[in-house]
This record gives structure tokens, C-alpha cells and sequence, in this order.
């Protein structure tokens, strides 16, 4: 049975790279997220030769089925100012290097907002930039996955149409993967609360981007009202959304293999992250099985 499928959460990097992993194992963690470096600098130093054999060997006597990193969030592809703009792209870059530094290939990001611009046109200048990412890190095998908005204010990526029409325009396709957050897709419309709601909204994200371009997921449940674009991450079950949504995303086969993480809050001890990550294993039904891993969808190689 698949209790040992690929799940975890965001976790810290407090103290050095290399204790997000112990901290991990407190849940048993077998997925992880984790920040390369500050989120909220632009910059910042180097990776030491140390802090990159720490992880290494940490990861190693740990070893983590996957790991994604979370670029920082002042990143915004879309930028009309040209610093913005130059200081995104040149940390987007920074942030693939990192990561390959890291031997970790999933790269997670906000595909920015428009700012002014109409979101036809600012949809084509991500996609022009991301490339303009992928070709000055041609070397590494990173892949840039775009993660689902709740859409607040100009935010892009809140409607599977807008990353389809992303992706449709990325040079190197085997590069660029999608991350479903429950929470910000609910905000953004997709109202999953019911076994009928979340097939169509799987149905309506096969159909237009592709279950085989979904990377990762992040699971949370939402504070914020369905259809509000409003982005507050709740206790998986505590929130709007409710745990029918998750029962359906643990149970079902296509995602089976798919990296599943929450970013839900907690405390020090991590104490609710084991919490919730004992309830979403428990909605493992008893007859999904490793058949499953056979038939899993996805195609990239994590």
C-alpha cells in the first residue's frame, strides 16, 4: 500500500540546509519543500562547499523520495520596471543554480502579476522570461514549476487557462511543470468541497495542461472563502475547503506518485504538521495499492 507515497511539508532551514531533514523525520517525511535561501532578499551568499556537502549527507542518511525548492517571493517575472524585472530574473537564475547545487531538480514559483499590463501580454512576457532563465542555465536538468494562484489582485496563473497558455510557450517543454495548491485554486474558483466539484476541476486541468505536467502539489486547506482570491493556508479539514478534497486527492491513483506537501501553520515543534500529516495519510484508502505506481500519469522524473 501506498502509506509511504511521497508526502511532507515546507519545511525550515533554520540553523543550515542540511537540519531541514532531521526535522523532516519527525513526520516521517518522505517529500519535502524547503527555501534555498532567505525568501524575502533578493540575494544572497553562495552555497559553501560545507552547507552543500551537509545537505548531501544529510539527504543521503536520510533519503527523501523528493524535494522541491521554493523561490523567494519577491520574484516577479511579469515586472514592467526594468530593476524588478533584472533583479527577478537574475534570482530565478540564481535559485536553478542553487538547487542544481543541491542535486534537487523541482524548482516551485509564483509566475508573477501583471501589474498594469493586460494579462494576455503579461502571460507571453513570463513565458519569454522563464526561457530567458532556461537558456542561461541550459547546463542543468532543474525544472521551473509553475504553481496555481488564488489570484489576488493582478496575480497570474488563478485559471488552469492562463498556465496552459504559459507552458504553450515555453521553449523547452521537459523543463516546465505545474504545482496544484488546493487552497489557492478553491480561492480561485475551483470549488473542489464535493467529490463532484474536485473531478471537474482535475477534469478541466487534465484537459487544458495536462496531469502529466503536474510536478507537485501542495496541500492546504483555506481560511479565505471559495471564489474570494484570497490566500490563507489552513489545517488540512479546518478550513472552507473541508477534508472531502483531500480524501479524493490521497485516493486517487493518478496522483499516486505526485510530491504532495503542506504549508499549513505550526509552531516550533512542528507538533501540527505531524498532525496533519497522520490525517492526510490516514485517507490512504486501503485498496489503492502499488498498482497504482504503475499507472501514475506523470512523467517527470523527480
Amino acid at each position: 500500500m501506498l502509506n509511504d507515497m511521497k508526502i511532507g511539508a515546507h519545511t525550515s532551514v533554520a540553523g543550515g540546509l542540511h537540519l531541514a531533514v532531521g526535522r523532516s523525520r519527525l513526520f516521517n517525511g518522505t517529500a519535502m519543500q524547503i527555501f534555498s535561501k532567505n525568501n524575502s532578499r533578493w540575494t544572497a551568499p553562495p552555497l559553501s562547499d560545507e552547507a552543500v556537502a551537509a545537505w548531501h549527507d544529510a539527504a543521503g542518511a536520510f533519503p527523501l523520495d523528493s524535494v522541491a525548492i521554493h523561490d523567494s517571493y519577491l520574484i516577479n517575472l511579469c515586472s514592467p520596471d526594468p530593476v524588478t524585472f533584472a533583479r527577478s530574473l537574475d534570482a530565478f537564475i540564481d535559485e536553478h543554480r542553487r538547487a542544481a547545487q543541491l542535486g534537487i531538480r523541482l524548482l516551485n514559483f509564483h509566475p508573477g502579476a501583471a501589474v498594469g499590463r493586460d494579462r494576455g501580454s503579461a502571460v507571453e512576457i513570463v513565458a519569454a522570461r522563464i526561457n530567458m532563465a532556461h537558456e542561461a542555465t541550459k547546463d542543468l536538468d532543474t525544472i521551473s514549476v509553475i504553481e496555481t494562484t488564488a489570484g489576488q489582485g493582478s496575480t497570474l496563473g488563478y485559471r488552469f487557462d492562463e498556465i496552459a497558455a504559459i507552458i504553450g510557450d515555453i521553449d523547452d517543454g521537459n523543463r516546465v511543470a505545474v504545482c496544484i495548491d488546493t487552497c489557492h485554486i478553491f480561492a480561485a474558483g475551483y470549488d473542489i468541497r464535493t467529490e463532484r466539484g474536485y473531478d471537474e476541476a482535475m477534469e478541466e486541468f487534465d484537459g487544458m495542461i495536462g496531469i502529466e505536467k503536474l510536478a507537485l502539489m501542495h496541500l492546504n486547506d483555506s481560511k479565505a472563502e471559495f471564489g474570494s482570491r484570497v490566500d490563507r493556508h489552513e489545517h488540512i479539514g479546518r478550513g472552507r475547503i473541508g477534508e472531502t478534497a483531500f480524501r479524493m486527492v490521497m485516493s486517487d491513483g493518478r496522483l499516486a506518485m505526485i510530491p504532495k506537501v503542506i504549508e499549513t501553520p505550526k509552531g516550533k515543534d512542528l507538533r501540527e504538521d505531524v498532525e496533519n500529516i497522520a490525517l492526510l495519510r490516514s485517507f490512504i484508502p486501503d485498496g489503492l495499492t502499488s498498482e497504482c505506481e504503475a499507472g501514475a500519469t506523470a512523467t517527470i522524473d523527480q
